[in-house]
């Protein structure tokens, strides 16, 4: 496609200034978040109300100035959490932008993709297979063009277009369906063949903009996670409330004064009430989501982080994925003599020459296609005599069809009387159109055995005479004579050999699929270390086998070759009814329905058509499968850290929730008043969403096999060393105060001693929780920056408590001795030792069960 109009498009000025005039091209969707929205929400969240309640109650017992404290500690956490908050909504608006669809467009003479709210008017989109049209345009060229417009007109039929250069002013009037040949849509899907088409129409001024179909922002599924997540509070909430009515109840009876009553049960509840969970769990997967996009890999589904751990299987296409698909031609078979093809030196013999000019002319005229240039990059090796140039007309095209693996191209020479049919595809098709015996077909399958045991990929060439101007449906019908076989060279990626053994080291299985014939795909396996080269299904045997069957196969075929894109759903069904948790990669658009069925769908974001990205949960945006495996790897490192920074904070609230209803029990003064609880949850919040979160993950992380998806986040190991860990800290910190009172130091002195033997507590849970299995001398050794500054953040806070006056008086401290201080460090950093101790008494138990 070479016409004077397409060949520049519109230049930057004229983009920005037509943009500058209609905006950009989105339709009406529901208003992001601003900030007073989020404050708005932010102040109904129980732990403020609770804290404005406790304020409430100050103000009426004449204590104004732990009133004026609780304000401020208000203030402060509500900018915190509107701080969280602001970022994670830009991150998932800049998650929503990325993943938006994408649209290729002619500017300033070069070939662009760029985002679909990007196009203005007069734009040139470049349509192709399986592309989303990203405005309504009116169409210059159309190559066998089908497009689906049944977003529009509920026509589930494909309409057949037609390309009209003289109508440029009426497709803002014209309706999908009937008079509307020469337009295409905003919204609608290319289905099959290409074009060119000019942009009249964006945003509200389109048909799709007209009938109210508005984008909606991205919808909030409920993942397995995010349920347990909802239990687990409830739970808690419920336990929490129950409690602190009980101890607004015991408080009046036993000491007489509802009021205090009332401040103990306040105290109580903002103790236990678990309002972090849901916070903690949408900064990791938000956080995350971003985290994945820096790896090249799009999250278009926020559940899918969580499934990525349980990944059992990955079936990946081969171009493209595990090689370049930056295809070179490196040989040639004419009359059964292969010939070396050089990049420096292109001269190839005259027994040659018919075959790669055949080769040429049954490539496409305009190729985008990599293997496609590969074929027009050898015309400078023919004499100029032979090769293809401007005396070629093209005057009849026979497209690719399931049924028939070819493209076939007829030409007209201005110096010749007749008509060039030339064809190439797999060897299969070309041996049907030529008609071969049995044994020219397993002649010519010997010859294309040994090129694919090169690792190239192997297309027959033939070609025909045709006469008459009158063009057959169909290309059986032509006399074609077989010319000879091309093998096309694809590079492996390099950091895919390295990928697949981290892959068996997970245990992910990995399974390449290919339209490749099986020699080509077995001689890449081989090189890339893929397991069990030699088991391998072919498509032909794979349309023969019933479903039992072919689950009976995948359980060891580790290679699908000549496999047909919508033959890849057959395949996802049968690893799912084996229990495997699938991952598959696609790009065209017979692979959506096979990436919609995958339990994680991975569409390639550079070669892939939009229809493929909507089906799909994750977009690689490289293509590369070393960014699957990243993305895998990553995928486990966010569940991993959710469940610590989960564990920690049920670890946490036990030695809270216990010292806040422990002393009302055995008579002693009440040990918290809400100022402390707020002072806690100053370091539980930053330690569980930018600690926790940024622990990196180790290399054990990918020598684990995949997660169960039926476990639950806590099972009864997870729960059972929670509740020792908060125990150990609880037991210590009430020690602590018992004892201090016990020897006759004041409640002022006996809360400042606990309360720091408890912060230190506090931060031994951390990091406790951080170093879960493994010891902890092995985890300080892996950086972890915003946890060192939430510890330090924690200890300049407790010294200002402790030791700056006003603060004394607020907290109700008293002076704490140096001794006395290191004395709480000690028994603080005594709930990291005993745990520390404990896994290694279960390390050793371990040794000795694998000796016996």
């Amino acid at each position: 496609m070479t016409n004077a109009y397409s060949a520049r498009g519109l230049s930057q000025v004229e983009v920005t200034q037509r943009r500058s005039e209609d905006g950009y091209n989105e339709l009406p969707s529901a208003k992001r978040r601003n900030v007073l929205a989020i404050v708005a929400e932010v102040l109904r969240e129980p732990m403020l109300l609770l804290l404005i309640a406790a304020g409430g109650v100050y103000l009426l017992i004449g204590d104004r100035t732990e009133a004026l404290m609780l304000m401020v500690a208000v203030i402060f956490v509500l900018a915190i959490t509107l701080y969280q908050e602001v970022k994670t909504e830009r991150v998932l608006e800049a998650l929503k932008d990325l993943t938006s669809p994408r649209a290729l467009v002619m500017r300033d003479g070069v070939a662009q993709r760029i985002a679909g709210r990007e196009v203005v008017r007069g734009d040139m989109l470049v349509l192709k297979e399986g592309d989303r049209v990203a405005a309504d345009a009116l169409l210059r060229e159309a190559v066998h063009l089908r497009v689906d417009e049944s977003l529009l007109s509920g026509e589930a039929v494909p309409v057949t277009k037609c390309a009209n250069a003289d109508r440029v002013d009426r497709v803002a009037n014209v309706a999908p369906g009937g008079d509307s040949l020469p337009f295409v849509y905003s919204g609608t899907l290319v289905v099959q063949g290409h074009g060119l088409a000019e942009v009249v129409a964006i945003g509200v001024h389109s048909e799709v903009g007209k009938i109210g179909k508005a984008l909606h922002t991205l919808t909030r599924e409920t993942s397995p996670l995010q349920n347990q997540t909802r239990q687990l509070v409830r739970t808690l909430g419920i336990i929490g409330i129950s409690l602190s009515l009980l101890v607004v109840v015991l408080y009046a009876l036993t000491r007489g004064g509802w009021l205090q009553g009332v401040l103990a049960g306040i105290t109580l509840a903002i103790s236990i009430l678990p309002e972090e969970y849901p916070v903690v769990l949408i900064v990791f997967l938000a956080l995350g989501a971003w985290r994945m996009s820096r790896l090249n890999v799009l999250t278009r589904s926020m559940p899918v982080l969580e499934t990525l751990g349980e990944a059992s299987v990955l079936c990946v296409d081969k171009t493209g994925t595990l090689t370049w698909n930056r295809m070179s031609v490196a040989a040639v078979d004419a009359e059964g003599e292969i010939h070396g093809v050089s990049q420096a030196d292109g001269a190839l013999p005259e027994k040659t020459h018919e075959l790669v000019r055949l080769a040429i002319l049954a490539s496409e005229v305009d190729p985008s296609d990599p293997m496609e240039k590969a074929f027009h990059a050898l015309n400078q090796s023919l004499p100029a005599a032979a090769q293809v140039d401007a005396s070629h007309t093209l005057v009849q095209r026979y497209p690719l069809q399931p049924a028939l693996l070819a493209i076939t191209h007829g030409w007209r020479r201005n110096d010749q009387d007749h008509f060039v049919v030339a064809t190439k595809g797999a060897f299969e098709a070309i041996a049907e159109l030529c008609r071969l015996n049995d044994d020219e077909r397993r002649a010519l399958q010997a010859r294309v055995d040994v090129l694919s045991a090169r690792g190239l990929r192997v297309l027959a060439v033939a070609g025909a005479q045709h006469s008459d101007d009158i063009w057959p449906s169909d290309p059986r019908a032509f006399d074609f004579k077989i010319a000879g076989l091309v093998g096309l060279a694809d590079p492996v990626r390099p950091g895919v050999p390295a990928a697949l053994r981290e892959c068996y080291a997970a245990g992910v299985r990995t399974i390449m699929i290919t339209g490749d014939y099986p020699g080509t795909a077995q001689a890449i396996a081989r090189e890339i270390g893929l397991r069990d080269p030699e088991k391998i299904v072919s498509g032909a045997e794979l349309q023969r086998l019933s479903d039992a069957d072919l689950r009976t196969r995948t359980r060891e075929a580790n290679i699908f070759a000549r496999v047909l894109p919508e033959q890849k759903l057959r395949i996802v069904n049968a690893l799912k009814a084996e229990g495997l948790i699938v991952a598959m990669t696609g790009d065209g658009v017979n692979d959506a329905p096979a990436l919609k069925a995958a339990h994680i769908g991975l569409a390639m974001g550079g070669r892939g058509t939009d229809v493929a990205r909507e089906a799909a949960s994750l977009v690689i945006l490289d293509d590369d499968f070393t960014s699957i495996v990243a993305a895998i790897r990553q995928g486990r490192r966010i569940y991993a850290n959710l469940k610590k920074a989960m564990s920690y904070l049920l670890a946490v609230h036990v030695p809270i929730a216990g010292m806040a209803v422990l002393p009302l029990l055995f008579g002693w003064p009440l040990f918290f008043a809400p100022i402390h609880i707020v002072f806690m949850e100053f370091i539980i919040d930053p330690a569980c969403a930018i600690a926790f979160e940024a622990e990196r993950g180790g290399d054990e992380l990918m020598r684990q096999p995949p997660r169960d998806p039926r476990a639950p986040l806590f099972d009864r190991t997870t729960l059972w060393t929670v509740f020792i860990q908060g125990t150990g800290a609880l037991l210590i910190a009430f020690a602590s105060y018992g004892g201090m009172l016990h020897l006759g130091a004041n409640e002022s002195q006996a809360r400042a001693f606990a309360f720091a033997t408890l912060i230190f507590g506090n931060l031994g849970l951390i990091f406790s929780s951080r170093a879960r299995t493994g010891l902890l001398l092995a985890s300080l050794r892996e950086p972890n920056p915003p946890l060192w500054w939430v510890v330090a953040g924690a200890l300049i806070a407790l010294l200002c408590a402790l030791y700056a006056p006003f603060l004394q008086r607020v907290f109700g401290f008293g002076q704490l001795s140096p001794a006395a201080l290191a004395s709480s460090v000690a028994l603080g950093m005594a709930t990291l030792l005993w745990f520390e101790l404990a896994k290694l008494a279960q390390g050793r138990r371990a040794r000795l069960n694998r000796l016996r």
